[in-house]
């Protein structure tokens, strides 16, 4: 079995942020703890695992395809699924004029290529404001302008960028808030808005660039900015940056992405 390392939502080896991709056979019974094993082997925020397409009534191949993060499976992985599009595509599995389309827990997934940049169509995750966790803004060491669900996730807007780069949060007590992720935003200063994620509760302390909380980011700016399309940074050490639009009750987000290595898994 084929298993890549992917730098996504960057064409910069060593930038934005890793997955392992893992090309699995047909045959291939998706032993979920052989999955989690090497997941935690890979010791990345996602392992994506795809396996051999199928073709549907309308004649397009399908993939399955599953994300791990070291600890548990996940819903939903932005960066992994463009990550699975680029091999795809890098290996012939997939025409460079064919749409890459996943069947997940989280629906169908699509993925299309134009020229060097990616686009994947997500749907939108609702934003409802909610009462503030005790200790967030001890956790955070700032102050916060508002909390709101966001899907499994929680989304704290700050007051500007400057703080967000500067935030040091104590991962010990964010793990505490019962939810995937807690995702912190402001406006930009040279692009439309920026975040950072942090997802201790499930292994990863801060996550480099994340595709899926932008299913949440996408309706919150673009109700504030009074704009569809938007262009984002994701203020990790490593980086990324996302293309957003909001397409009524789905997301298009784009990126491109690089490939680091690739080997062979061994029986």
């Amino acid at each position: 079995m084929k298993i890549y390392q992917v730098d996504a939502f960057t064409n910069e080896k060593f930038k934005g942020n890793p997955a392992a991709v893992c090309i699995l056979p047909s045959e291939h019974k998706l032993d979920e703890q052989w999955m989690q094993n090497v997941a935690a082997e890979m010791n990345l925020s996602e392992t994506a695992f795809v396996k051999n397409a199928k073709k549907g009534g309308d004649g397009l191949a399908r993939f399955e395809l599953r994300w791990f993060t070291p600890k548990t499976e996940v819903d939903l992985c932005g960066h992994a699924t463009l990550a699975c599009a680029h091999i795809l595509w890098q290996e012939g599995l997939l025409e460079k004029n064919q749409t890459a389309i996943f069947e997940t827990r989280s629906g169908q997934l699509e993925v299309c290529l134009n020229d060097s940049h990616m686009t994947m169509d997500f749907p939108v995750d609702k934003v409802a404001r909610c009462k503030e966790p005790i200790a967030l803004e001890m956790a955070l060491g700032c102050s916060v302008l508002g909390v709101y669900n966001a899907g499994q996730d929680l989304l704290v807007e700050i007051a500007d960028e400057a703080t967000l780069q500067a935030l040091k949060p104590s991962f010990q007590q964010l793990s505490m808030i019962p939810v995937r992720c807690i995702i912190v935003t402001a406006q930009g200063n040279s692009v439309d808005f920026v975040s950072r994620v942090f997802g201790p509760a499930v292994g990863i302390n801060e996550d480099p660039v994340t595709g899926s909380t932008h299913c949440s980011l996408a309706p919150f700016w673009a109700e504030r900015l009074g704009k569809a399309k938007m262009k984002t940074l994701q203020l990790s050490q490593r980086g990324g940056v996302l293309e957003v639009e909001l397409k009524g009750d789905r997301v298009a987000i784009s990126g491109q992405a690089i490939t680091v290595f690739k080997g062979n898994l061994c029986d």
